[in-house]
């Protein structure tokens, strides 16, 4: 899975869905007992919307699909692939639901498990004896909403530190913001002129995987209080991870460092700065693994965790994570084979490794993770780390997600452009923005 720029994954807000006048009964309206398998199912063709589009990514899932398809094989499988949130919405409320939908993000789950757009698995979790415990606690979290576990993991992403080891010049990977603001430094090479060559890290929030919810957990920054309102003006670690980062952005000097982000390759191409020796050290997910395999064979790299904040050393070997979320949308045709489909593909150990080992995303089952068919190397390691990690974490599931982001993305582009005189205050406007659309949006 890659990253989904949030204006692609917005989700529409939902009024009042329409289910197809073909839909079958709801999830749990007709319990059967726990280990009746595939006997029981009549035929069915299922249709399953997804968000994988390159030919590795569609022959990989279509692999894992395989599986299931030797297990019912009354049960056909038609999977449409390149689907993003909102086409999905727009499917639900149009009463043409496909049977199963599948999405790179986490920012709709609170939408559609609210408004019932997805239905609650939770009936049938309980039926047929899923032991959710099998899942680390973060990503059960990512996955449900106010108590209902509308979608399940199918594969997570994990946030960590890559670095150039030519450009690294025997340094080990810092620990600390403080070890990274010194390395980054002293790593950084400038031409005469002061010009930018390359660059030891780039601090700047507009630098590809740079966003607000990737750097929270390096400091461990809260986003919501208990009743759901901004955290983000009260909690003084938001104010240390801007403060750390305007110094850095202040070091390199914003107009020198913004010529140089411009000047650089785009994340997704064989022209990513980091492949080129442009820059030192990057936040990454742990698909780039796999992308460096594919575009920069021959790249001498390490993996570590993040660094975090001097002093909460506790967070050290966390990161951030979030992934790929799979299931039964309201309005579905065939909502028993599709659960069906759905607990395959995010509980058999085999299919997780299978996605796992041909996409390399981390798969998200305990099982999976130390599955001996799991192909590791210690790059790809460093990632299932993370992930396991107790204090790893994600940006809460929240209705206004896309918006709550998005705002606080502004407010750290300003604020390392200097546009904000009074930080304290600026982060409080922040509080303001997000309280004000949770009001709208009935809390």
């Amino acid at each position: 899975m890659r990253f989904v720029p949030l204006a692609v994954a917005a989700a529409l807000a939902l009024t009042a869905c329409t289910a197809g006048k073909e839909a079958g009964p709801p999830l749990g309206a007709r319990p059967r007992p726990s280990g009746s398998a595939s006997q029981p199912l009549p035929a069915a063709t299922l249709e399953l919307w997804h968000g994988f589009s390159t030919d590795a990514e569609v022959k990989a899932f279509e692999d894992a699909i395989k599986g299931f398809n030797q297990k019912f094989p009354q049960i056909t499988v038609k999977a449409v692939k390149g689907v993003q949130d909102d086409q999905i919405t727009q499917a639900i409320r149009g009463g043409n639901a496909p049977d199963v939908a599948a999405s790179f993000t986490t920012d709709s789950v609170a939408q559609w498990c609210r408004s019932g757009s997805f239905q609650d698995l939770t009936p049938v979790i309980k039926q047929d004896g899923i032991d959710l415990s099998v899942l680390p606690e973060v990503a059960r979290s990512y996955s449900s909403f106010e108590g209902r576990q509308c979608t399940l993991p199918l594969l997570a992403d994990a946030y960590g530190l890559y670095y150039n080891k030519a450009l690294m010049k025997g340094n080990a990977p810092p620990k600390t913001l403080s070890e990274l603001t010194a390395l980054a430094k002293k790593l950084t090479v400038r031409g005469a002129d002061g010009t930018i060559k390359v660059a030891g890290f780039v601090p700047s929030a507009q630098y590809y995987e740079n966003v607000p919810s990737h750097l929270a957990p390096l400091v461990g920054a809260t986003w919501y209080n208990d009743d759901s309102t901004s955290a983000i003006g009260s909690d003084p670690a938001w104010k240390k991870l801007l403060t750390w980062q305007k110094e850095l952005v202040d070091w390199y000097g914003y107009a020198n460092l913004e010529k140089f982000r411009k000047s650089l390759g785009d994340e997704w191409s064989a022209k990513h700065p980091f492949y080129e020796g442009k820059v030192a050290m990057v936040l990454d997910g742990e698909w780039r693994n796999a992308m460096i395999g594919n575009e920069a064979k021959g790249l001498d790299y390490g993996t570590a965790p993040l660094p975090v904040a001097d002093d909460r050393p506790d967070l050290y070997g966390s990161g951030f994570t979030a992934g790929t979320v799979i299931g039964v949308p309201k309005g579905a045709k065939h909502p028993q084979q599709a659960w069906e489909l759905v607990k395959y593909l995010t509980t058999d150990t085999s299919s997780l490794v299978t996605l796992s080992n041909a996409l390399r995303n981390v798969p998200t089952t305990r099982a999976a993770m130390d599955s001996p068919d799991l192909a590791e190397d210690a790059n790809f390691k460093t990632f299932l780390d993370i992930f396991a990690h107790p204090k790893t974490s994600t940006i809460p599931a929240s209705v206004n997600s896309v918006f709550n982001q998005e705002a606080m993305q502004t407010f750290m582009e300003k604020w390392e452009k200097g546009a904000v005189p009074d930080l304290d205050a600026g982060l409080k406007s922040v509080d303001k923005q997000i309280n004000d659309k949770l009001k709208l949006t009935g809390g």
